[in-house]
């Protein structure tokens, strides 16, 4: 299978790494030093085991590359539309894109540029980051995808991709209602990036402060909140579930939130708290904690450097 990373960073070039040692063919549309070193020497794959070089053919301009089988479409989700213009020449007539970002947006976002039939959603679990230009670090051994078809409910083609996935070393699964899967993502992951980023500290500490736990606690409630308020058929207990989920986080896991504010790059600020905000205003629900948190990042939005656009470090549990 021929599969494109758009967004090689490390959610991207992290599961594409995988899908390249197991023998598909990879190419990356990517820009800047990133770029110039995965056309040098390929894409270096660190783990705890060992280091490994994956080749990639890569190019900023997709017409270069083709169409292809696969895209795993894992950019910022400020480059969301941008992205996806750029890579319309990937895309045949029985492409899947593999859409793997932290939003509930990007589908919509996306449909008018590739149309309604190529999209997957995705949900990814992978602690992967750029450590520097061609070089993916990925962490720990997970690796993990939820796909699902946002508009259809039964798909041969999304077998054929858990089937892909799941040869290459990654644990995929079918979702038969992909957008509650994406929803619950949301909620972990708007709780997780306000409140390492905001109060610049991993997750343990935050989780052993009393202050702080229910600081983190109101980001995730909120978010639930306006995602029932919106009709996303949430479980009654998906607050709980979620905070379960976090007591069981490494004590040192940050978001990739948190990554970007360290490096001065741009954030992902207006999609994740911004949105809670923006959509508690239409639908009449209070959203104090994450108001506090675009508050508090609101100068460090675009960061305080161009970033060089490798789709930057993402750690996405």
């Amino acid at each position: 299978m021929k599969i494109a990373l758009v967004g090689a960073g490390g959610v991207g070039a992290g599961f594409g790494a995988c899908l390249a040692e197991a023998g598909h063919d990879l190419v990356a549309l990517a820009r800047g030093r990133h770029l110039e070193a995965i056309r040098s020497h390929g894409l270096i794959v660190r783990r705890p085991d060992g280091e490994r070089r994956v080749p990639v053919r890569a190019s900023d301009r997709a017409a270069d590359l083709g169409p292809v089988d696969l895209v795993l479409f894992a950019v910022k989700l400020w480059d969301t539309e941008a992205a996806a213009r750029q890579m319309v020449p990937l895309l045949g007539a029985r492409t899947m894109v593999l859409v793997l970002q932290n939003g509930v947006d990007a589908l919509d976002l996306l449909e008018p540029i590739t149309g309604r039939e190529a999209l997957i959603g995705g949900v990814a679990q992978i602690s992967a980051v750029i450590e520097a230009p061609g070089v993916v670090a990925h962490r720990s051994p997970f690796a993990r995808v939820i796909a699902g078809e946002p508009w259809a409910t039964d798909s041969e083609r999304l077998t054929r991709l858990v089937t892909v996935l799941s040869e290459a070393g990654i644990e995929a699964q079918a979702s038969a209602q992909i957008s509650v899967d994406l929803w619950a993502k949301y909620v972990f992951i708007t709780g997780l990036s306000g409140a390492t980023a905001l109060l610049r500290a991993p997750i343990g500490p935050i989780r052993d402060n009393a202050r702080t736990a229910d600081f983190l606690r109101a980001l995730v409630a909120e978010a639930v909140a306006v995602g029932q308020a919106e009709g996303v058929p949430l479980p009654a207990d998906q607050l709980d579930r979620t905070m379960a989920f976090m007591a069981g986080l490494p004590a040192g896991m940050t978001a990739s939130m948190f990554e970007d504010l360290l490096a001065g790059n741009r954030l992902e600020l207006p999609w994740l708290s911004g949105r809670v905000v923006r959509s508690g205003v239409r639908h009449g629900i209070a959203t104090p904690a994450n108001a506090a948190v675009e508050l508090g990042l609101l100068l460090h939005i675009d960061g305080r450097k161009t970033p060089d656009a490798t789709g930057a470090a993402q750690h996405s549990p």
